[in-house]
């Protein structure tokens, strides 16, 4: 047992220093002999052993957070997973999250592990997800981590952190591209389309979805040339449905979303797009 004397005062920098809670403080003084830094790594060590032990629960909650670059040049997209509703809604865990979301901004990691290296409060991400596991007591990790670099990047947070997504679109930012960007973005999170077009989607699922339209087509007992051009109708109705291009358009069903595109501007449309979905 140490011998040295805890002040309230050491005990509240602490807290304050690391998140963590008064009577955690404390006995993290007191195991480190007052020393802040041993006690800032006592902490850590029960983060990690909290995280070890609540590593079989299941994180479905959390939140998706997305950003982008003040020249509308660079976006990111991350998911901070929760095991329950209660944390996910909490305002330091998404403020947490809104953090981790500017390192990655700022820093351009491409990957988790290099988000979960980058600095922050001095240390790095990845001991302060430690500590914010050992504060709140739950299960929590950046799960998912998305970039994207076009022309102009406009990215959308729809219901309360649930879903994230970033549209790269051709055309430099302004402020009608950002306007239709951001109505691209609440047709991808409400539609949750596989790719931009057709031509992005990979031909092992064109291969799958036409041999499900061949197979459908032979049960109707048709053969031969008309069962193919049948089966072919039923693949490009697949590619309306459900690529975001030639979806009628959710504010406007007269208009695929193409349309509404080159109506805002000529020659604008979508290179591509990330989406993050919470659960």
């Amino acid at each position: 047992m140490s011998s040295v004397t805890i002040s309230a005062s050491d005990v509240n920098k602490l807290r304050q220093q690391t998140g963590a809670g008064m009577m955690d403080c404390r006995k993290a003084l007191t195991e480190s002999n007052g020393d802040f830094e041993g006690a800032i790594d006592y902490l850590r060590k029960k983060g990690q052993k909290v995280a070890a032990n609540r590593s079989d629960r299941e994180a479905k909650e959390g939140v998706v957070i997305a950003k982008a670059s003040s020249d509308y040049k660079y976006g990111v997209i991350v998911n901070l997973s929760s095991e329950t509703d209660f944390v996910a809604k909490n305002e330091e865990f998404v403020q947490f999250a809104q953090k981790i979301a500017d390192i990655a901004l700022e820093t351009k990691t491409t990957t988790v592990e290099d988000l979960k290296a980058a600095s922050m409060d001095g240390a790095n991400v990845g001991e302060k997800l430690l500590e914010m596991v050992a504060k709140i007591g739950e299960k929590i990790d950046i799960i998912r981590f998305e970039q994207v670099s076009a022309e102009a990047v406009i990215p959308y947070i729809h219901a309360g952190y649930r879903i994230g997504v970033l549209v790269g679109m051709n055309k430099t930012a302004n402020d009608a591209v950002v306007a239709a960007g951001r109505d691209v973005a609440m047709q991808i999170a409400a539609m949750n389309p596989i790719a931009v077009d057709s031509d992005s989607v990979s031909p092992e699922m064109i291969e799958r979805e036409k041999a499900i339209a061949v197979e459908q087509v032979m049960a109707e007992g048709k053969t031969g040339d008309m069962a193919e051009k049948i089966a072919m109708g039923k693949l490009n109705k697949f590619f309306k449905e459900s690529t975001l291009l030639p979806q009628a358009f959710v504010k406007d069903n007269g208009k695929s979303v193409a349309d509404y595109l080159k109506s805002v501007e000529d020659g604008l449309t979508v290179t591509t797009f990330k989406r993050i979905a919470v659960g």
